[in-house]
């Protein structure tokens, strides 16, 4: 039988990991040190503490699985006990904090974050509920978080809004995150503002949805114009900023390529081999009435603001990837991981085949009359 002494053991220690080296060595911006050692990877001790508020939410669960990987101890806030059990196997023994909190009570969002260095703020909510409206969940409670954090000496603060984020736009989400980010500024100056656009993947509300309810993607004629971006590609970059606390900017994160509904939903059919939708187009009306009913019905449906939402193009600003060092990937790469589920057997193994996107429109030249037809 093979065995090992505790003084094999750290010769073993010794030999992998080696002698710590300057790189070792981070200065936060309250100039405390994070020193880092162990073997890199899951079982390595980054030397930093980090709360995620929020960490239950689509993006926040990937978030923390990349953070568990680099050896952060993080302390993951929840509402449900069993909404947390996912964590656990996330990071190494005594690396995954779960602490209940509520977004109301100071003193538990302090408890949450007084031995943390950097705060991560994911919370956010897309429509009312009996509890929270869009301006509370969106606004008022990261301010909250940002002034305690402030309080209590934490070095980095990352704020989540959205591409789209403008006190004029006709949404009250979209309204409430750029409220957030004053309020996030003023408690917090240096905090870090991310704006990704929309976000697809496992569970995500995007291409999953697209394929059981393609009725509420026609809205628009499906002409609205998006920039889809994968989660992944968002939490990769969120946690790449633990390596450089000092970027207090904003960063925008849209995807790649500019795409209209019509084409993702023309995606999802040719995916999962279905038959095209031949649901009709709803007027704005009727589906702002449809989706105020909806909202009585206890899981989460199409809430009017919404339908809202569905007749606002992404915003066309470059964006900043090059500064969390991240490739932003197509959605065609990974369209085939998340809908094939939607297959029959029949057809569960065949090749993808994509369509082809739209051209755009050709620049029409100044001396050009378009009633020459020469």
């Amino acid at each position: 039988m093979l065995t090992s002494t505790p003084s094999v053991l750290r010769l073993q220690r010794t030999i992998v990991v080696g002698k710590r080296a300057y790189h070792d060595l981070q200065t936060l911006p309250n100039k405390k040190p994070a020193i880092s050692y162990g073997p890199p990877g899951y079982s390595a001790v980054s030397g930093r503490t980090v709360t995620v508020f929020g960490c239950t939410g689509f993006l926040g669960r990937y978030l923390v699985s990349k953070l568990g990987k680099l050896g952060t101890q993080v302390i993951v806030p929840y509402r449900e006990e069993d909404e947390a059990r996912l964590f656990k196997p996330m990071g190494d023994l005594g690396q995954i904090v779960r602490m209940e909190w509520d977004i109301r009570d100071e003193n538990t969002i302090a408890e949450c974050l007084r031995y943390s260095d950097t705060v991560y703020n994911l919370v956010g909510r897309d429509y009312d509920t009996k509890n929270f409206d869009i301006r509370s969940a969106n606004a008022v409670g990261p301010g909250r978080i940002a002034k305690i954090a402030a309080e209590c000496g934490v070095s980095q603060f990352i704020q989540v809004s959205h591409l789209n984020a403008s006190k004029s736009s006709p949404s009250k989400f979209y309204q409430a995150k750029a409220e957030a980010e004053e309020l996030v500024k003023e408690a917090f100056p240096t905090a870090t503002i991310i704006r990704p656009a929309t976000m697809f993947g496992y569970e995500d509300k995007l291409l999953t949805n697209m394929a059981v309810w393609p009725i509420w993607w026609k809205l628009n004629e499906a002409q609205t114009k998006i920039r889809p971006v994968h989660v992944f590609d968002v939490a990769q970059a969120m946690a790449n900023l633990l390596a450089n606390p000092q970027l207090s900017r904003t960063l925008n994160l849209p995807g790649p390529s500019t795409l209209t509904y019509e084409y993702l939903l023309d995606l999802v059919t040719s995916v999962t081999l279905q038959p095209p939708s031949q649901a009709p187009t709803l007027p704005k009306s009727v589906a702002t009435v449809l989706s105020k009913l909806a909202q009585n019905i206890w899981w989460p449906a199409l809430s009017p603001d919404e339908v809202t939402r569905r007749y606002i193009d992404d915003a066309e600003v470059p964006g900043d990837w090059d500064a969390v060092g991240v490739q932003p990937s197509e959605i065609e790469t990974h369209a085939l991981t998340y809908l094939r589920r939607y297959r029959s057997a029949v057809n569960f193994v065949r090749p993808a085949v994509f369509p082809p996107r739209p051209s755009p429109p050709a620049a029409v030249s100044p001396h050009t009359s378009f009633f020459d037809i020469s």
